[in-house]
This record gives C-alpha cells, structure tokens and sequence, in this order.
C-alpha cells in the first residue's frame, strides 16, 4: 500500500494506492487556535488511526502540504518522500485533467491560492493570494458564528448577495465592457441596508471569496497565454464559490475547467511523484 497525504489547515486529504485508488479526508489535528500548525509524527498516526488504516500495511508515505517537511524521514520504518507543493499541485494537475497544452494555468484554491504555470515538463509558481477556503472560514465564523464552509455555502443558496452588494448598474451608466450585473462593490450596502440575515451574509461571502479567486485566475491566464484555467482543491468545490469564480473568468473570455476529483488534487499529486 502506498499512503501520499496533503496536510491542509483544516482537513488532510488521502491519496491511497493498494489493488484500487482510493481518496479519503479526515480533519487535521492542529492546535489552530492557540497557532500551532506543527506537525509531528503523532499527527500522522492519528490520522490513519481515524481512518482505520495499519501502519503495518503502508509500504510508502508521501507528504507534502503544511508543515510536512519537518517530518522524520520515516514513521515506523515506512519511509516518508517530502514533496514540494507546487511540484505536487503540478503532477496533481497534469494526472487528472491529462493537460495536452504547451502552457497552461492550474489554480490550486485550499486555505490559500496558488497559481502554477505548466510549460511542457516544467512547474513554474507564478504566485499566490491568501484569499480562500480559509478566509471563507474565519470570516464565516465572525461574521454569523459559522465556520462550517459546506454550512454557509448552503446558506447562501438561499440568500441574495444583491441585497448586500452593490452592482455595476446601481452605481454607475457603464465602466467599459462589464455588464450591469458585475458586482462595485462587495458588502458596500450593508452599511445602510437592513436585512442582514445569515442567508444574505453567506451569499455575499460566497461571492467576494469566488470573485478574488476568480479576477487573480484570470489575470494569470492572460499573463502566460492561456485560456483555460484548470482548479484543484476544496475551495472551488463549493457551488456558490465557484459561480463567482465562473463570473470572473468570464469577465476575460477564460474558461474553468473543473474535474470533480479535484478537492484531492494535492494528495494526488504526491501519489503519482511516489508511485514510480
């Protein structure tokens, strides 16, 4: 059995290889609050012991996410291969999606957002935002004492973002090309609006995290010539995210390409940089 884990804030994703592939997540086990994203050789064996999974069965161990570098280089005499993350988002990308292009865009959404270019054998980080799953959590948490992003993402698939935000056509005859309906400005009529429901909250979050992503994909896109952009990770999973993302691209004539595997992008990068 070969195990490769992607260490995430709030969830580790598993990539397993035995006679079948299969994927799993479990919920990281940081001290969050306190900020302690150590992790430790225990953290590991907690995780597997959630999942009912015998160490003894584990001929492999590959890592990459979070702090896993500071990881021993084996776990009860199973060798631990530390991947670097863009590496992984790279091989996770080009394994699910199959990517023929001589350049493309992969856009890996977790806590955070990369954004990796894929030039025929080569990886290239073209940078990143903080702006993610993470976000999404702490600001769901403060602002409707929710930090369950499946919970609000549910929510705002019954809230009206337009009574929070303001749109284009509220605000202005025209800004060059966008449409009436592209959002001004994110959140700007909760200052004199009234319905502040949990519902509204929720959509607009959804929204302003989607469209961040989104607007920072697809100037990527337009950076490297490309007019595809393909996504990996749990934040794009999320229905209410990912229409602000779409709407975003769309601003650039880009598409978003979405393979339903993706929230195990990451762990199923490492599996195919140790399944040699």
């Amino acid at each position: 059995m070969i195990v490769a884990f992607d260490f995430g804030i709030t969830n580790t994703d598993l990539a397993i290889k035995d006679n079948s592939i299969q994927y799993l997540s479990a919920p990281s086990a940081f001290n969050g609050e306190n900020g302690d994203f150590n992790l430790t050789e225990h953290h590991v064996l907690k995780i597997l012991q959630k999942l009912n999974i015998d160490i003894k069965q584990i001929k492999s161990i590959g890592v990459t996410g979070s702090k896993s570098a500071d990881l021993p280089d084996s776990i009860c005499n199973v060798p631990i291969t530390k991947i670097n993350e863009i590496d992984a988002i790279g091989k996770g990308a080009r394994s699910l999606y199959k990517i023929k292009e001589e350049s493309a865009l992969v856009v890996s959404s977790g806590t955070g957002t990369a954004c990796v270019q894929i030039q025929n054998t080569l990886t290239n980080h073209l940078g990143g935002i903080s702006v993610g799953g993470g976000m999404l959590e702490g600001l769901s948490n403060l602002m409707i004492n929710n930090s369950n992003v499946s919970e609000v993402n549910g929510l705002a698939l019954k809230g009206d973002r337009k009574i929070l935000d303001i749109m284009i056509g509220e605000a202005v005859n025209e800004i060059g090309k966008l449409n009436a309906e592209i959002t001004a400005a994110n959140f700007a009529k909760a200052r004199s609006a009234s319905d502040h429901s949990i519902e509204n909250i929720s959509a607009s979050l959804c929204n302003m995290v989607g469209e961040v992503i989104g607007t920072v994909a697809y100037l990527n896109a337009l950076l490297i010539g490309s007019n595809k952009a393909y996504f990996l990770g749990r934040t794009s999973m999320l229905s209410e995210v990912k229409k602000g993302i779409d709407d975003r691209l769309a601003l650039a004539g880009i598409e978003g390409v979405y393979h339903e595997d993706r929230g195990f992008g990451n762990a199923i990068g490492v599996l195919a940089s140790i399944d040699t």
